[in-house]
């Protein structure tokens, strides 16, 4: 037995974005990493994991399986977004501590790699003049390879111009950066679910499908499902939603109404890796793949690198390159690529605790937008 002893927590931070790190300890030192999805309020984070510690004290850390369940089930009610993130990160930690128990890659006590490395595209979250764009692309290709790109589709405020001249501009657009960059690039857009009708994500689809998006990412909210029924059977463009799901039975719920191409979870949202093979597993059934969402840092990308590594309906992995004080030798693209490292036991990074010594602690508000009426919109 390796018996969970303690938990602490670390408040940093990830580029602009607050995060808290997460270490486990056991009885006989074996330490297990995580980093916590910011969903907000963070600093509720660290006295949530630390209630849930104590629930799980003493318990075998490798039985991950069991701890998700139990932490799960020590909710009288289905956990939300807080609680899940905080299991995701205890889930995590323990993956970590298993590994490196046993001397190997976390991939390997999922069954072993299905792929030699993970493809990945570059998330740019805007979407800048053509030139610009160009500019930027070139140096991530020139750099790391990358060879597919994640952009905005609003080039104009949504909620201050009629929808269809959003649209035409963005079909202009797409067009012009296809013209500017080598065919078989890939670009992807992520509309933010900032769309309320299905008829203006259509619209949108419509302007992007003449010039063969990578997908189209969540246009509207994900609450009601026969709206993304529609929407893809309307749509001539890959549709791809995820990241505002959070279990096993939403993502069934959402596959069943042939809602989706491409499924987007997010590992540290959905209650970790434990909880993210049960959501491929369902996704591979209906001949869905998995594209997970992961805009966070090192810790969760190397999570999804793992489960990537492992599951065969992988497709490509969001990563977001943003440079941390307390992570030296984190999983970075070569080739537009993350490369496995079979001699590296748990996650495979190294986490620099003296890095850790002193808060470096960001707040960070989700803005709202607000529309001429005065009334506010999602973002």
């Amino acid at each position: 037995m390796m018996r969970i002893d303690r938990l602490e927590t670390f408040l940093q931070r990830v580029g602009d974005r607050p995060r808290v790190l997460v270490k486990i300890t056991t009885d006989d030192g074996i330490v297990g990493w995580s980093e916590v999805y910011n969903h907000g309020p963070d600093l509720a984070l660290p006295p949530l994991l630390d209630y849930l510690i104590e629930q799980i004290r003493g318990v075998d850390a490798r039985r991950t399986s069991y701890v998700s369940q139990f932490l799960q089930q020590s909710s009288r009610f289905p956990q939300g977004a807080l609680g899940l993130a905080a299991i995701a990160a205890i889930d995590h930690a323990l993956w970590d501590i298993a590994g490196k128990a046993a001397g190997v890659p976390v991939y390997q006590l999922l069954g072993g790699a299905v792929r030699d490395r993970v493809r990945v595209y570059a998330g740019l979250y805007s979407a800048p003049d053509v030139p610009q764009l160009l500019e930027r692309t070139s140096a991530l290709h020139e750099s790391h390879g990358y060879t597919a790109f994640k952009l905005s589709p609003y080039r104009s405020d949504i909620h201050r111009h009629r929808f269809g001249l959003v649209a035409e501009e963005l079909g202009r657009y797409f067009g012009d950066v296809r013209q500017a960059h080598p065919a078989e690039w890939e670009f992807a857009f992520d509309a933010h679910a900032c769309l309320w009708t299905p008829q203006q994500a259509i619209t949108l689809g419509a302007a992007l499908a003449p010039h063969d998006p990578l997908f189209l990412e969540e246009p509207i909210r994900p609450e009601y499902l026969p709206a993304w029924t529609r929407l893809r059977s309307q749509l001539q463009v890959p549709l791809a939603t995820g990241e505002s799901l959070y279990s096993p039975n939403e993502f069934l719920g959402l596959l069943s109404a042939q809602g989706a191409d491409i499924i987007q979870p997010d590992i540290c949202v959905v209650g970790g890796l434990t909880q993210m093979i049960k959501i491929a597993h369902i996704a591979e059934a209906h001949y869905v793949p998995v594209a997970p969402h992961n805009p966070l840092g090192p810790l969760a990308t190397a999570a999804n690198l793992h489960f990537a590594a492992a599951t065969t309906n992988f497709s490509i992995l969001e990563f977001k390159p943003d440079a941390v004080s307390w992570c030296h030798d984190p999983y970075e693209p070569v080739d537009g690529h993350l490369e496995l490292r079979p001699d590296r036991p748990g996650w495979g990074i190294e986490i620099d605790e003296s890095a850790l010594a002193t808060d470096d602690w960001v707040y960070w508000g989700r803005p709202v937008p607000v529309k001429p009426d005065g009334s506010t919109a999602w973002m």
